[in-house]
């Protein structure tokens, strides 16, 4: 197979952001699980709905771009813990939803903290200029470079291997 058409995992930038985000995840996971019995994704939800509150799953899911089905599995299991409760939005009537409890947001509380310290414990290699870029680049692409992906046609059946 001619090399250009190989793909250097060691310089793929969404392979690279994947393992990254990957690992920083699980390291604060690891604290998490532990303390709360908490996964990754319902870890998620509490902190999405610790920021938004009056979010519905479907907007969870949206906000966090995880799987609506896993997003649903998580709000079930911690409806069900008691760490998040549903209810009728005050405008519509038809739309749940959701919001910590106080048991929700005692957890919030204490991982919140902690998840701050791994992000500053990972950036405390960058300078200022470096942070201001870091920042500039992510924003980017997550505006302009994600809707010029979106943008892509999908892949046509006859051009799979």
């Amino acid at each position: 197979m001619n090399d250009d058409r190989l793909l250097d995992l060691d310089r793929f930038v969404p392979y690279r952001l994947s393992v990254l985000s990957n690992t920083v995840s699980q390291a604060i996971a690891r604290e998490y699980e532990a303390r709360f019995g908490l996964s990754v994704t319902e870890w998620r939800v509490l902190a999405v709905l610790g920021r938004y509150p009056g979010l519905s799953a479907c907007e969870v899911a949206d906000r966090t771009a995880m799987d609506k089905v896993a997003v649903s599995r998580a709000v079930a299991r911690l409806l069900g813990d008691g760490r998040i409760r549903r209810s009728t939005h005050s405008g519509d009537r038809r739309r749940s939803v959701l919001a910590l409890t106080p048991r929700g947001q005692r957890i919030y509380a204490q991982i919140a903290p902690r998840a701050l310290e791994y992000e500053r414990r990972l950036l405390a290699v960058l300078n200022e200029e470096e942070l201001r870029w870091l920042d500039r680049l992510l924003s980017k692409l997550a505006g302009d470079g994600l809707e010029s992906v979106r943008r892509m046609p999908a892949a046509r059946p006859e051009l799979a291997g």
